[in-house]
């Protein structure tokens, strides 16, 4: 499985300071975690071309079986499992917002804008086929990923560049617009859920201190829960225990490594918090089907 964004390398945050919007197509050939339980300031319209995916989305599953929109409104948390070995492809356009105002206050500032970017508005969670606002949708979003691949094709163009904002933005509109004709946008009636907001609490801490011994206790005490209790939340929000979730971020980060770097495989296991060489290489082959150093070959040679 990879992510491929194609501005050539993710930037976080998503897009560029003059243009905080970004385009990502993320490419699976098997089964399992297919886009990890994330969240950001940006929104997300991910585009699924096909089916055999389940979406996550804070406390909630959806299954995906055919093509469809689905959308993720800011600091939502969110995830992405392949669930059948065929090839399987996603597009996603993450943007903030905000770039979509005016100075002037007219009515789409006032009645749709603001409101979004304050969190008055949310998109709605799915569209699709045969909906009447879905083609419409699909050739908006399409300019925008043509806009994006013509930027990595051409290097003479930039997100930055005027003519190159100015259509990603007003194809960016004319999905609100569509929305907005269809009557799919959502007052928010949904109280904050505290059990989400420990769940991004803990996974912030592991990504800060995955390189260390990590207890149980360490991740409860976190978010001043029962440690028996915080696993089965975990599990339930996640899909995964705590112990699996944190061995398959450290055997991503001994990926990383691996292709970014000359470290020794003994050096990648104890700095992705894998204190026993043993338990390193069963956790990786068992996660790529391969050796570290087998993994670091087929990469040097792709």
């Amino acid at each position: 499985m990879e992510q491929q964004p194609i501005l050539l390398k993710e930037i976080c945050p998503h897009g560029t300071k003059f243009l905080p919007c970004a385009a990502y197509r993320t490419h699976s050939v098997g089964k399992g975690v297919f886009v990890k339980h994330h969240w950001h300031d940006e929104a997300e319209i991910l585009y699924f071309s096909e089916g055999g995916f389940r979406l996550e989305i804070n406390m909630e599953s959806f299954q995906i079986s055919s093509e469809c929109f689905y959308f993720i409104n800011p600091g939502e948390l969110h995830g992405i499992i392949s669930e059948t070995f065929d090839p399987h492809w996603e597009d996603a356009v993450v943007f903030l917002p905000g770039i979509l105002g005016f100075d002037s206050h007219d009515e789409t500032q006032i009645r749709l804008i603001k409101p979004i970017r304050n969190g008055k508005l949310l998109f709605p969670r799915c569209v699709a086929p045969p909906h009447p606002a879905f083609l419409s949708l699909r050739h908006a979003f399409a300019d925008i990923m043509g806009v994006f691949e013509r930027i990595a094709e051409d290097g003479s163009l930039t997100a930055d560049g005027l003519a190159c904002q100015l259509y990603i933005k007003s194809s960016l509109l004319r999905i609100l617009a569509t929305l907005s004709e269809h009557g799919l946008f959502l007052p928010v009636e949904r109280n904050f859920d505290k059990r989400v907001e420990n769940i991004k609490t803990v996974l912030l801490y592991i990504e800060e201190n995955y390189h260390n011994k990590i207890y149980i206790s360490d991740l409860a005490g976190q978010v001043n829960l029962n440690e028996q209790y915080f696993c089965r939340l975990f599990k339930k929000v996640i899909g995964h225990s705590p112990i699996e979730y944190i061995n398959e971020y450290r055997i991503k980060q001994a990926k990383r490594l691996l292709e970014e770097t000359d470290l020794q495989v003994t050096e990648v296991c104890l700095e992705c918090g894998f204190n026993n060489l043993g338990n390193f290489l069963q956790e990786f082959r068992k996660r790529t089907g391969t050796t570290p150093l087998q993994y670091k070959k087929n990469f040097e040679i792709s």
